[in-house]
């Protein structure tokens, strides 16, 4: 009787995360809108990379940059409490 042979599974693709930023046509983010800030900031207080967020290059560097300003000014916590 001959053995069945298990095929290899086929590894998953994940759907492409887009940037928000760019969706919503957004040139500047602003330091100010923390609202939308805190997203991109982990349980932690770690700021979440460009792989795991889905932004673009140039966003996710306004982005580190505006949550680096909007801690100096203490409307985000360095570190989570």
């Amino acid at each position: 009787m001959p053995e069945k042979t298990e095929r290899p599974q086929k590894a998953r693709r994940s759907k492409k995360k887009v940037c928000m930023f760019c969706v919503d046509k957004i040139d500047t983010i602003d330091y100010k809108d923390t609202a939308k800030l805190r997203r991109y900031i982990s349980e932690r207080g770690k700021i979440v990379p460009r792989r795991i967020s889905g932004n673009c290059a140039k966003h996710q560097r306004q982005l580190t940059i505006a949550i680096k300003r909007a801690r100096q000014i203490a409307l985000l916590p360095f570190v989570a409490e």
